[in-house]
């Protein structure tokens, strides 16, 4: 079965899922009122310094001000190389990443309050952090991103074939310009040298559209706007592993034809307009396939189960047997356990976007040999996954860390809110240990009142716990402070909520 693009367009909303095999791979969903900011332009104001921290923040028009570390201040390589000396050094960077620049200067140097500087998104903001700016502008095209601020050519590492890569870095840096560097992406495998020709003529030209829009902008305002989540999507997604785009809308369905013909005319593609009455994400199966990925606990085919739990700052996997029983014995019980849940967990983590860092706590496996089946199965499973993943051994305790590069929001996070009635704890107290803490809040209220009755209101099934079970605490307070005490239920009360008045 073939690799699709399915499409949903809404006046609000915008959701694109990849298809891989006949199962949701991945999950793009942009809404009118929030969209993407990944990869805009913006001219800054710095606002504060901190030297503390080797970071500032910026003010690009956000609703937060943006974090800008010192790695990422600055904005050219001869500005670089002019504070280089005896010691300075650039460090090596495999192929296919920008290169890690280490300034000799503190951030304190290098800016300075009210000084404009020209910046990129890297990363949305996430929770309650504003976003992450850089100042080494990239520009994504098709089969190359341009690095206007960095002289460095680089290749794809997914493209594997030792002589393809010399060819397309012999290509690159004999046509490119003198200044500004590329990464060839992994889509260039097998292109032309006119291909690759096209793609940087067209993004030379945006890069110089975008300096004489810095140079007549005043900070902070926007100068550049990456491209919409369809097009994004479409120029880095569509290969020739996807066989087929389909998409409910015409409007849309012609703007991706005309991007297509624009920007990819040899690419040999599919599209079709859907026009049936069912929703499109119905017709593929999509939506439970979403509920499912919102779910705190996921069920595995054996019977076993792996429990999600994510945080500001990490996220938790535990798997469990669950009514998993096996045939043999428990150690290979639990191994098939372990590689089944490798499998669901490399595909939770792409689906729901789970990024930072994350801990996944196996079931405890005694055999070394069986840790090392599992650790090289997660290797193997996280392979297909487009962010970039580090992962350590399986430690003494069954544990296995590791990180996945996060530059926008998780769909539960994008999806969801926190519980206003637990405020985002996942539990909340019981009945019995409100109908203790009012116990001792009345204590406290009793000794200052001078009235003879005590109004109680409650939540309902605080109020029958009060009546029936902890009736005695009740009776008890009433005796001891000679106050009648009235319980009143009210069905709005949070579980936790209540009140007491005097008379």
């Amino acid at each position: 079965m073939g690799n699709e693009l399915v499409i949903n367009t809404a006046s609000h909303e915008t959701r694109i899922a990849l298809i891989e095999n006949g199962t949701i791979a991945e999950l793009y969903i942009e809404r009118s009122r929030v969209k993407g900011i990944v990869g805009n332009i913006y001219k800054g104001r710095v606002i504060r310094v901190l030297p503390g921290m080797q970071a500032a923040f910026v003010d690009i028009g956000l609703e937060k001000a943006a974090f800008l570390y010192v790695a990422d201040v600055f904005d050219a390589m001869d500005e670089y190389e002019s504070f280089m000396d005896g010691n300075g050094k650039k460090e090596e960077q495999p192929e296919g990443e920008e290169p890690v620049l280490h300034p000799l200067h503190p951030i304190e140097e290098l800016l300075q309050e009210g000084q404009e500087l020209l910046v990129q998104i890297s990363k949305e903001p996430i929770g309650t952090k504003g976003a992450r700016i850089t100042a080494h502008i990239s520009l994504p095209g098709r089969h190359l991103v341009y690095m206007p601020t960095v002289d460095h050519v680089g290749v794809s590492r997914r493209i594997e074939d030792e002589v393809e890569r010399e060819r397309l870095k012999d290509v690159v840096e004999r046509i490119k310009p003198a200044s500004g560097g590329f990464i060839v992406r992994t889509v260039s495998e097998g292109k032309s040298e006119e291909d690759l020709v096209a793609d940087l003529n067209y993004l030379t030209k945006l890069w110089g559209e975008v300096v004489k829009k810095n140079e007549k902008a005043h900070a902070p305002s926007l100068i550049h706007s990456d491209l919409d989540v369809t097009q994004k999507v479409v120029r880095d997604i569509l290969t020739e592993a996807v066989d087929r785009i389909v998409v409910d809308s015409k409007p849309e369905y012609d703007r991706i034809v005309q991007f297509i013909t624009t920007f990819m005319p040899k690419m040999k593609y599919s599209i079709e307009l859907y026009d049936e009455e069912e929703p499109i994400f119905d017709h593929f199966g999509l939506e439970v396939e979403i509920s499912r990925a919102l779910g705190r606990k996921v069920w595995l085919k054996s019977g076993g189960y792996i429990i999600i739990e994510q945080t500001e700052a990490l996220t938790a996997i535990d798997v469990n047997t669950g009514r998993f029983v096996g045939k043999h014995n428990l150690e290979d019980t639990i191994l098939k356990t372990n590689l089944e849940a490798v499998k669901e967990i490399a595909y939770q983590l792409r689906l729901r976007n789970i990024g930072g860092i994350i801990i996944i706590d196996f079931i405890d496996m005694e055999k070394e040999v069986n840790r090392d089946k599992v650790f090289t199965a997660l290797e193997e499973a996280l392979k297909s996954d487009k962010s970039k993943t580090n992962i350590l051994k399986i430690s003494e305790l069954g544990l296995v860390e590791m990180t996945r590069k996060r530059v926008r929001e998780s769909i539960g996070r994008m999806l969801c809110e926190p519980c206003p009635y637990c405020e985002g704890r996942g539990y909340v107290k019981s009945k019995t240990t409100v109908c203790h803490e009012i116990f001792r809040e009345l204590r406290r209220e009793m000794l200052d009142i001078r009235g003879t009755k005590v109004m109680l209101t409650v939540h309902p099934q605080v109020a029958d716990l009060l009546y029936d079970e902890e009736r005695r605490g009740l009776e008890e307070l009433e005796k001891k402070f000679k106050k009648r005490i009235t319980v009143r239920a009210k069905p709005g009360f949070h579980q936790e909520q209540f009140e007491i008045a005097i008379s």
